[in-house]
């Protein structure tokens, strides 16, 4: 079977002072192309660091990790930034847009680390591209300071989908958001999946996982499950339900 993720009997090790930490112990498992994947846990469980290392931020202590067929337990630091940067797309919760840079200039970073370069023409178009997929085009060049929460989080997955990655990894994407633009967000992944990208989603929160297709939950370093969603929300009828609640209040 095709995977774009595979960890084989992953173990992860820290040591502080005298004490070992184990933070992973023993994971095995495939994330095949075109999933959606939620990674729950209670804090120190282990869905941090195991993030980390999907993202190729942290390697195994022992154990292997496939991306996309590449073992990257075998690669140097640059080869390992060149794999982030060319394979995966990371959003995280506080959005790390610079604050005195367009929405469109922030999209463009990652490309200016492509090797080769890719031209100045090229790097603008296929940023447009990107705020358009997130409907964020018409705000292209505004900074982070005139774009709400929401808006700011577009602009980060915008930048996350610039160099077309083979794995979105989202780290408590809503977790700085209200409920609607929660939703608002969680309708864009949906869509992102639809279209065949595998999404990663750490979230502490069980409704917001009800949106992805698959559940793992850690606890003390191991899976103790790893479950298809059955009850699956789907963004865009929960957004109505939620702008006719807000209605209703409003009137009454």
């Amino acid at each position: 079977m095709q995977t774009v993720v595979k960890l084989e009997n992953f173990v992860k090790t820290y040591r502080t002072g005298e004490v070992e930490v184990h933070a992973v112990r023993g994971v095995t498992l495939s994330i095949a192309p075109g999933e959606f994947v939620a990674i729950m846990g209670a804090s120190g469980s282990g869905k941090s660091t195991l993030m980390n290392t999907l993202g190729c931020l942290d390697r195994p202590t022992s154990g292997r990790y496939l991306l996309d067929g590449i073992d990257v337990s075998e690669l140097n630091r640059d080869e390992l930034a060149e794999i982030r940067n060319q394979k995966i797309g990371f959003v995280f919760q506080g959005f790390n847009l610079l604050a005195r840079t367009s929405a469109i200039e922030n999209v463009e970073l990652p490309l200016l680390y492509n090797r080769p370069p890719v031209r100045t023409r090229e790097q603008r178009e296929r940023a447009l591209q990107a705020l358009e997929m997130v409907g964020l085009a018409d705000r292209a060049h505004h900074q982070p300071s005139q774009l709400s929460g929401g808006q700011q989080q577009r602009v980060a997955i915008a930048r996350a989908l610039v160099n077309r990655p083979t794995l979105l990894l989202a780290d408590e994407p809503t977790g700085n958001l209200d409920s609607v633009t929660s939703v608002e967000i969680m309708g864009i992944f949906q869509e992102l999946n639809k279209r065949g990208m595998t999404v990663v989603m750490v979230t502490h929160e069980p409704d917001i996982a009800r949106y992805c297709r698959r559940t793992l939950v850690m606890r003390d370093g191991h899976v103790i499950s790893d479950q298809p969603v059955t009850d699956q929300l789907d963004a865009a009828v929960q957004l109505e339900l939620l702008k006719q609640e807000h209605r209703a209040i409003n009137l009454s």
